[in-house]
């Protein structure tokens, strides 16, 4: 049998800004101001920052270290290295799985959603969305004669409702007369799949990490453009409480009129969200940084590049994503608007273009605005695709081409199935819970007791010792094990307490729900299938699991002697 070709990162500011950029997407840019708005402005930062500290930095490094202890053993698929990791049983195979399983399901509606954001950047390039004024075209999916008058936060809002298809199941392709249409919307969720997976298709370093390397410093670019235009803002309307400063106050003063600090802090659902705002923005917890890490070679400083990747998410989280929107929000809006526009996409699609119609040149700022998040979502959704191409690779031998195929037809099924289903966003919210919020939180429980109990802090710390031009603090094992793990666990259990009835009557009540989750059990049956196949092939090719983790120990031991000698 032809032996598969390692591949490996080209650089180390390649896999940063790889890692990096995973991470940097829309949870940075369009949900992390959006909770800071729910939640109470500052009084959502300080159980964020308690959970950066105690989670975000902690299993990141944990990922780091995996990732390339399962590389050095020849394994790139998180079914593997969670195996490897485990001294060879099986079962954790099947959980790593989940590492493919899950990033390839979230790519099916972050797809859909960075379709949108290329969508309304292409709308404020051409102008629809410029200025005070102008109609909605009546090409748009649900409208019909003139068109919508974009005067107010009501217009922008049935807009954004119109284009995306909320309005009635199937708009997206349908024209008025009922006939088949290719939307804006629609083409561009094609132009996003096939970008993609040309790009996956190229491989690590000509396909991800050269687009990391155009599309990162063009991201920032473009933030940083958006951010010196909302610090040299004026104040708009000459009125008390809507200037920068104000709203830098309401993003950062824990306290509020009639809400006491410990008030905010006492709210478990300040913390679940903050928790779940980590995950969503740092990447962890679902196998991407495991995966991305195998490619990394043994003498590559992973310590440095895990800390810089994910304090540089921070940075464009807090410093640029939230100063560049919740000010300028605050400073044309006022805060009752931004506290009544709550959600994930409100902000996003609905106040800020409110905010760009009012600034000088919105149309300009607008554009900028809607392309950044655009390339962030595509840096984002290639490390999604990439786990379930390593493991079709790695465990059933197919070739790279077979591989973004079959992750290509997963991917375009379930994006499908959103574009249809598109009706109140039903269907997008159905996949973002059980994948991307309920999948996420097992899998990192998992992970996170396979890391700190099975596998071991010492190895852990060893790996990320290799190499490294800094001092991996002695305590980061501790923490892992005996704070991340339960913190994780008491979270992860008042989110429970809080979500999985409801989603459970949803699903015993409603039809789509039910067909929805039955896509998703398919899909976790496929990959459960291939890695089942796996470990058979494996078995037949005598790569013994158990032989190779106790040859790795055998390894670390010797290292580990030299060390105290040396």
């Amino acid at each position: 049998m032809k032996t598969r070709k390692k591949e490996n990162w080209g650089s180390q500011l390649g896999v940063i800004l790889a890692v990096a950029g995973s991470a940097v997407g829309l949870g940075n840019f369009l949900r992390f101001p959006g909770q800071v708005a729910t939640h109470g402005g500052g009084a959502f930062m300080i159980p964020y920052f308690i959970s950066f500290l105690l989670l975000a930095i902690p299993l990141s490094w944990s990922e780091w270290a995996l990732g390339r202890y399962g590389g050095r053993c020849g394994f790139n698929s998180a079914a593997g290295i969670f195996s490897l990791a485990a001294k060879g049983r099986k079962r954790w195979a099947y959980v790593g799985a989940l590492g493919a399983y899950l990033p390839i399901c979230i790519s099916m509606y972050y797809l859909f959603v960075e379709a949108w954001c290329l969508a309304f950047a292409i709308q404020y390039f051409t102008g629809i969305l410029a200025s005070l004024g102008l109609n909605v075209p009546s090409f748009l999916p649900g409208t019909n004669g003139p068109g919508l008058f974009l005067g107010s936060g009501e217009a922008y809002s049935n807009f954004f409702a119109s284009f995306v298809g909320a309005n009635a199941n199937g708009s997206l392709y349908q024209s008025a007369d009922g006939g088949f249409t290719l939307t804006p919307l629609l083409g561009c969720s094609i132009f996003c799949l096939i970008l993609n997976y040309f790009l996956i298709y190229r491989g690590i370093t000509k396909g991800i990490e050269a687009f990391c390397k155009v599309a990162m410093p063009l991201l920032l670019l473009c933030s940083l453009i958006i951010l010196f235009r909302a610090l040299t803002l004026p104040n708009p309307i000459d009125q008390p409480g809507r200037t920068f400063l104000d709203g830098l106050g309401f993003m950062w003063n824990p306290a509020r009129p009639g809400v006491t600090i410990w008030d905010s802090l006492s709210n478990p659902e300040v913390w679940v969200a903050a928790t779940s705002q980590i995950f969503f923005s740092v990447s962890v917890g679902f196998g991407l940084i495991v995966t991305y890490s195998s490619y990394v070679r043994e003498t590559d400083d992973i310590a440095l590049s895990g800390l810089t990747a994910t304090v540089s998410n921070e940075f464009c989280e807090v410093v640029i994503a939230g100063l560049m929107i919740i000010p300028p929000a605050i400073m044309f809006l006022g805060a009752q608007a931004v506290e009544g526009n709550l959600d994930t996409f409100s902000l996003g699609f609905n106040v800020l273009p409110n905010v760009f119609e009012k600034m000088p040149c919105g149309q300009f700022f607008g554009f900028i605005f809607f392309f950044l998040l655009f390339l962030a979502a595509v840096t984002s959704s290639l490390s999604q695709v990439q786990p379930s191409v390593a493991l079709l690779e790695e465990g059933m031998a197919y070739g790279r081409k077979i591989s973004v195929f079959i992750s290509a037809i997963f991917s375009t099924i379930g994006t499908l199935i959103l574009c249809h289903y598109s009706k109140a966003m039903f269907a997008l919210d159905t996949f973002d819970f059980w994948v991307g919020n309920f999948g996420i939180i097992f899998l990192a429980i998992l992970q996170t007791y396979l890391i700190g109990w099975i596998w071991g802090t010492p190895r852990m710390i060893k790996e990320l010792s290799g190499g490294a031009r800094i001092k991996v603090p002695f305590f980061i094992g501790p923490i892992m094990k005996y704070v991340s793990l339960p913190y994780l666990l008491i979270i992860s259990g008042f989110w429970l307490y809080q979500n999985s009835w409801s989603r459970f009557q949803t699903i015993a009540e409603e039809p789509l729900a039910r067909m929805i989750v039955g896509f998703l059990v398919l899909t976790a049956l496929f990959y459960g299938y291939v890695t089942w196949k796996t470990l058979k092939r494996w078995k037949e090719e005598g790569k013994d699991l158990v032989r190779i983790a106790r040859e790795s120990d055998e390894e670390w031991v010797i290292k580990k002697q030299k060390s105290k000698v040396n």
